[in-house]
């Protein structure tokens, strides 16, 4: 009898059925958009962040740069040249000259990794040294001293003896080239950590766990590109020939730096041994990062923790607006159109029984009792409601697959970028979570995606359950309120 009723009453007033389930539906919908582009600027936001710590990375381990001057640090790179006397065959030789310096953090001992590795809730840390190369070359050239007209090529004359007082020296002078590079030394024993990780080997191998000792490298791509390297070329750091064993490309931006080598390569080059400037930490739960650089903080002093949620901060571009407007204004705009949806739908149930005094009169005269009336209107309800959540549900997916289908890119740019700061290349570049990048001020531009998840699809489908019942409770009590006897007297 609930369902014959049911049925026969749906079908008799299906405008009125229709326009309450479209209610719902647009809500609903709306909040299906909103969930998934939410989740699509955490992942966009994911990526970017991947693209410069490493896959896996929870959290860095730091020690701010010291000020320039200050402990014995020098305030500016000095370079320095043979001086060739004026009968040496080679005074006009090229010359070269390279300065290696950690960049971005001061340099922390490498017992720091073990000490890290020992905090509860650490699944796996790595050190890692970041550097700059600033490589000089050129030639200094001799000039020609030249004697005045008329001074009998330097003998008798107004000079005097020499004539060296009306000449002048001319030609000569100094020809140098600066090149500047970033270098990063990673662990070749713990390769699934760090930053070599957001790179791909699209040429030739990576690191093997036994090259510690050896000079290979692996190369960025832009970086060989413009240099023209390739697998098996040589790359002379620091007087050191390194073979180039593998061209890396960054999954997303800029890499992490343009040559990598192994972690004992780069302090040898920087004659800091046993040092790194970063802790790469993996933890074992993500739920407990925050206990985790709690535990790291309090126990290994005088260093920073920087995890991804404190990088994301500092995300700026159109990915970070765009991703509060899906937070703020759109949540709070989905709850006010949720909210005016149930409210129709209930007025509207509302309205719909008081049209019906008359029947609910009869059937109480019949001898229905006042809840199985109230049941019936709210079964209505309850169905006007999931018939909205089938249709928000399909609108919803497909305003979703439209956005992925489309995929509007955002940019998105990192704040205090550029890794270079006072006191030459790297030293901004503490405000960075990982290693430090020398082009990290580029914007990385992301392809906005919108994944809708069975949580979101569980989400349509409780919100269609709760406008159906929403709506029935208004319609329901009001219907539990009519009495046969006022009812029979009304005439429509």
């Amino acid at each position: 009898m609930f369902f014959t009723y049911l049925r026969r009453e749906l079908r008799r007033r299906r405008k009125a059925a229709f326009v309450v389930a479209s209610g719902l539906a647009l809500g609903i919908a709306l909040v299906i958009v909103v969930t998934s582009v939410s989740a699509g600027m955490n992942a966009a936001q994911d990526k970017v962040l991947q693209s410069l710590y490493g896959l896996g990375t929870d959290m860095t381990v730091t020690k701010a740069q010291t000020p320039p001057g200050e402990n014995g640090q020098p305030s500016r790179p000095r370079f320095q040249f043979d001086a060739k006397g004026e009968g040496d065959a080679n005074a006009d030789a090229e010359q070269s000259h390279d300065i290696v310096m950690p960049q971005g953090f001061q340099t922390l001992d490498a017992a720091t990794v073990g000490k890290v590795s020992g905090q509860d809730g650490v699944a796996q840390a790595v050190g890692g040294l970041s550097l700059q190369v600033m490589k000089v070359n050129g030639q200094f050239k001799r000039g020609e001293f030249r004697g005045a007209k008329g001074t009998g090529g330097g003998r008798g004359g107004s000079g005097g003896a020499g004539g060296g007082q009306g000449g002048t020296v001319e030609g000569g002078g100094a020809n140098f080239d600066v090149n500047s590079f970033s270098v990063y030394g990673a662990d070749v024993a713990h390769p699934a950590l760090g930053p070599l990780t957001t790179s791909k080997i699209t040429s030739g191998r990576g690191f093997q766990t036994g090259e510690a000792d050896t000079a290979v490298a692996v190369v960025d791509s832009a970086y060989a590109t413009q240099n023209k390297l390739a697998v098996d070329s040589t790359l002379t750091i620091k007087n050191t020939p390194f073979k180039v064993i593998g061209i890396a490309t960054a999954d997303s931006g800029d890499a992490t730096a343009n040559v990598y080598v192994p972690l004992k390569q780069a302090q040898t080059l920087a004659e800091a041994a046993d040092k790194i400037t970063t802790v790469y930490v993996q933890a074992k739960d993500s739920q407990a990062i925050g206990s985790v650089k709690q535990a790291i903080q309090k126990n290994v002093p005088d260093t920073t923790v920087t995890t991804s949620a404190d990088l994301a901060d500092t995300v700026s571009g159109s990915l970070s607006t765009a991703s509060s407007l899906a937070s703020t204004v759109g949540t709070w705009l989905s709850y006010a159109v949720l909210a005016a949806a149930f409210l129709v739908a209930g007025l509207l149930t509302s309205s719909a029984v008081s049209r019906r005094v008359r029947e609910f009169g009869t059937l109480k005269a019949l001898g229905w009792k006042s809840g199985r009336v109230t049941r019936q209107v709210a079964g209505e309800a309850l169905v006007n409601g999931l018939i909205g959540g089938v249709l928000g549900i399909g609108v919803g997916l497909a305003a979703a697959y439209a956005i992925t289908a489309i995929s509007p890119s955002l940019t998105a740019q990192l704040a205090g970028g550029g890794g270079r700061g006072a006191g030459g290349p790297g030293g901004g570049g503490g405000r960075m979570f990982g290693a430090a990048r020398h082009t990290a001020g580029k914007a990385v531009d992301v392809a906005l995606t919108a994944p809708v998840s069975l949580a979101t699809i569980g989400l349509a489908v409780a919100l269609a359950v709760a406008g159906g019942l929403v709506a029935g409770g208004f319609g329901g009590w009001r219907a539990s309120r009519l009495r046969p006897a006022d009812a029979l007297r009304r005439v429509e």
